[in-house]
């Protein structure tokens, strides 16, 4: 029985072996036809996908929009940045001898008239200088009409003989000596007038106090230096500058559109002066725009410009025909066997009306007005014309 048992064993050992390659066998078959299952499975799904996205009868070919601009009239337009200033600014300061200031009667903002005083100066010692003179005329009236009537009465007497010729000519004398007295006196005292008239200071022209840089109390003289600015008529300008290929292309005359930072409202102007000088350090000058007066436009504030130069005849379009690349800005356009083209040109004024192409194109072409990026050079397409702008 001991042997029996030990046969049996022997063979179950060496049957295990066999029956791991059959188990093995089995799941790698099964895993195979998974496999194949799954990718036959894949492979029925797309082969409906394929056949729908295959192009039939030339439904491949892409519909791209297309414009022919022709020539329309571009307005070419300069900007530049600058300063709003005063177009003529008149410095006030002393006219007279000076002293010390009393009253001062404006603000920086007020609109003053020719000759309207803007500060007063103390003339007290002045006032009694011409009081003085004052009497002193009449003193100098009181000896001419003494002299008069001395000269009357010898005149009647010269006849009886009480009086000689020669005493009426003395007299004569003495009159005409105390008239010029009254003259002299007479022009001491205007003179002195007019004096105390230059120490009120004055507005020169009529126009908009800019600045004030006196107060009362202070002393002034000559030397002072300006103590107010005005700008003459309120008249404003803005000082533009311009690239020096710009500025040759600026003429006086020319309407300007000026913007303050800040403001959304555009202030129409007219070119009244272009500089006659370049500044060698940054190659620009100067474009003048002439204002009206108005509260936005405040001196020393910074602005835009636009200036209007004329105009020239150009293709125009939209901004989404005109592509770029390391070669330059280019369009495609659609040839007559409807083949995408491409086309370099160059970019002239760009506004909200468009893109003008100084050259390149006449006008006559068929250009791709969008989505020319997605086309490449000869490839078929089909136009569809649309208006231009």
């Amino acid at each position: 029985m001991q042997g029996n048992d030990t046969q049996y064993a022997l063979t179950d050992e060496r049957a295990r072996p066999n029956r791991r390659k059959w188990i093995i066998g089995i799941v790698v078959a099964i895993v195979l036809i998974a496999i194949a299952a799954a990718y036959a499975l894949r492979g029925g799904g797309d082969k409906p996908a394929a056949d729908a996205a295959a192009p039939k009868g030339g439904q491949g070919v892409p519909t791209v929009s297309v414009v022919v601009p022709g020539r329309s009239s571009v307005a070419t337009t300069i900007t530049g940045n600058g300063t709003i200033a005063a177009r003529r600014e008149m410095p006030v300061g002393v006219a007279g001898e000076g002293g010390m200031v009393t009253r001062v009667l404006v603000e920086p903002g007020s609109w003053v008239r020719t000759g309207q005083v803007l500060a007063t100066v103390d003339r007290s010692v002045q006032a009694q200088t011409a009081q003085s003179q004052s009497a002193s005329i009449s003193v100098a009236r009181a000896d001419a009409d003494l002299a008069k009537a001395e000269l009357d009465r010898a005149k009647q007497l010269v006849d009886r003989g009480f009086v000689s010729k020669a005493d009426v000519q003395r007299r004569e004398a003495t009159l005409a000596q105390a008239n010029a007295r009254v003259r002299v006196a007479q022009a001491q005292l205007a003179e002195t007038r007019a004096r105390n008239q230059r120490l009120d200071i004055r507005a020169p022209a009529e126009g908009l106090v800019l600045t004030r840089g006196v107060e009362p109390g202070q002393i002034v003289s000559a030397g002072s230096g300006q103590l107010f600015r005005i700008a003459m008529g309120g008249q404003m300008e803005m000082r533009a500058q311009l690239a020096e290929g710009d500025l040759a292309r600026v003429r006086t005359g020319m309407v300007g559109r000026v913007t303050p930072v800040g403001s959304t409202k555009a202030f129409v102007g007219e070119v009244w002066q272009v500089s006659p000088i370049i500044d060698p350090q940054t190659r620009q000058g100067i474009a003048r725009i002439a204002l009206r007066y108005d509260t936005a436009l405040r001196p020393g504030g910074f602005a835009s410009a636009a200036i209007d130069v004329g105009g020239v005849q150009a293709p125009l379009l939209p901004e989404s025909a005109v592509l770029s690349d390391g070669m330059g800005n280019y369009v495609y356009i659609v040839d007559g066997a409807s083949k995408a083209v491409r086309r370099d040109v160059t970019v002239g004024e760009v506004s909200d009306a468009g893109v003008s192409i100084a050259t390149g194109l006449d006008g006559s072409e068929r250009v791709v007005a969008s989505a020319g990026a997605f086309l490449n050079e000869g490839q078929q397409v089909k136009p569809q014309l649309i208006k231009a702008r």
